[in-house]
């Protein structure tokens, strides 16, 4: 939406107002997503930050976005702002969505079809590590992966703990924590 609605800022007007602030506190706005039709009409601030967005992050943002948009227009029609993550379904599509998803399990699709699960280790220089269990033993190593190779990528949801070998050579602590 570029167009103000019902008394809303827009999408620029949001980004433009907040993105200083959440890029102090060490996040980048990731989408704005404004409901006019919604009761009350809702504006969603999608952020995310090297370190994940965590819940006490994401209040405070809320907060001082709040006062930000209130100092803007005191006359605005009543609305519900949310600051949240981008979630685990997000699509990992960019070198930082991999970097931020370190540590995670992901399911990959390369572009010639190659299907691969495993846990995301350092990125960069446009390479992403990728931890896999290979072979009958299912002995752990690391591929390295053009991320142009990859087709599509997309975060898993484990419901229990990581392996710590795995974490390790994804360059994490034994408590997923970054190094």
């Amino acid at each position: 939406m570029t167009e103000r609605s019902a008394g809303l800022p827009s999408q620029k007007q949001v980004v433009e107002l907040l993105g200083d602030e959440f890029a102090r506190a060490g996040y980048e706005i990731e989408d704005v997503i404004i409901d006019a039709a919604a009761r009350p009409p809702r504006i969603t601030v999608v952020a995310d930050g090297d370190n994940g967005l965590d819940l006490d992050s994401a209040a405070a943002l809320s907060r001082s976005a709040s006062e930000l948009l209130d100092r803007v227009d005191d006359t605005a029609a009543p609305y519900v702002l949310e600051v949240t993550s981008p979630g685990v379904d997000r699509p990992l599509t960019t070198e930082k969505h991999f970097r931020r998803a370190r540590g995670r399990k992901v399911e990959l699709t390369l572009s010639d079809g190659t299907q691969l699960t495993g846990r995301l280790g350092e990125t960069g220089g446009g390479v992403v590590r990728l931890v896999v269990r290979e072979g009958r033993g299912g002995k752990l190593a690391v591929r390295e992966l053009p991320i142009g190779s990859v087709a599509k990528a997309v975060v898993q949801v484990e419901f229990s703990p990581p392996n710590e070998r795995e974490l390790e050579l994804a360059g994490q602590s034994g408590k997923g924590d970054p190094r």
